[in-house]
């Protein structure tokens, strides 16, 4: 288990670095004023990230605070509040990330065009009713979530090392089921919309360049490069999602969290907001020409 541990803290570090070095650099182009509004959305994605890394399991804030001497039913209770708000954030800003591209390219005669406007100007008010509405949505956690008791009569559910999550009144466990999967059902099926939606576009767009003789500038669109990269980002958190779920759905139906199928959602869960970064930094073609001047850079002071 020691080296699955290992594979997992690998797995964070490479996600926190990557997530952080996006970060700082959409701030600092948000601050100098060169910004796009998708920038604004990418950096609260990847804020989201760092911090669902952050309140892994037994990784990091938990290790953090055991070393401080905290009471294990407090780290707990953070913990698992703060994942679980960062997680229902994670699948909100994805699926607005889809929802905004979807509208930015979308032709000036489609009614989606209307729209450009109101999201740009309204941007932060979404962001403020995802924080409030994820904010209270996990208030449960507070309750239901707690420090690990080895006693059997509690018919606690082992999920970590040191937390556990307590039985709850039956009607409220499936009011809380019913609410996060019509949740989740609903952002998934419009991410799933607007991907088709933003793959028809590219289509048409492609087949008139083709019909123009103007292939060179469909490669070089940045438009077309932004389109793919997040219809990318959004399949995959698609599948990570699913992936999850089943893995979920597996552990509550054997009315435990087994350690292997707990490690294995662990990577999963930890593969979408670890890929994702490293997508965009690999695509971004601001990026790529800072880190090409900086090397010309170095090599001219070198000489």
């Amino acid at each position: 288990m020691s080296s699955i541990k290992n594979i997992l803290y690998f797995q964070s570090g490479l996600g926190v670095l990557a997530n952080m070095f996006l970060l700082i650099f959409y701030i600092f182009i948000i601050l100098g004023d060169r910004s796009k509004t998708v920038d604004l959305i990418s950096c609260q994605l990847n804020f989201v990230h760092i911090m669902l890394f952050l309140t892994a399991g037994d990784i990091w804030i938990a290790d953090l605070f055991e070393s401080l001497n905290i009471d294990n039913d407090f780290i707990c209770k953070v913990t698992f509040y703060i994942n679980r708000v960062m997680r229902g954030l994670s699948i909100c800003t994805t699926c607005f990330l889809s929802m905004f591209q979807a509208v930015t390219i979308s032709p000036s005669t489609s009614r989606l065009a209307k729209f450009k406007h109101a999201l740009k100007k309204y941007i932060i008010h979404v962001f403020f009713y995802f924080w409030l509405f994820n904010l209270s949505f996990s208030s449960n956690q507070f309750f239901s979530a707690g420090a690990y008791k080895n006693v059997s009569e509690t018919n606690q559910m082992k999920v970590s090392k040191y937390c556990s999550q307590f039985p709850m009144n039956s009607i409220i466990r499936g009011l809380i089921l019913i609410v996060t999967t019509l949740r989740d059902v609903f952002l998934v099926g419009l991410m799933l919309t607007t991907s088709t939606h933003m793959v028809i576009i590219l289509f048409r767009h492609q087949r008139q360049c083709k019909h123009l003789h103007s292939v060179r500038h469909l490669r070089a669109s940045p438009e077309k490069r932004a389109t793919q990269i997040i219809l990318l980002v959004v399949v995959f958190f698609v599948v990570m999602y699913w992936v999850d779920f089943i893995i979920s759905s597996i552990s509550i139906l054997l009315g435990r969290y087994n350690p292997v199928i707990l490690t294995v959602q662990k990577f999963v869960m930890n593969a979408y907001p670890t890929i994702t970064p490293l997508v965009q930094i690999s695509s971004d073609n601001r990026i790529l020409k800072c880190h090409q001047a900086s090397f010309k850079g170095t090599i001219f002071l070198f000489f």
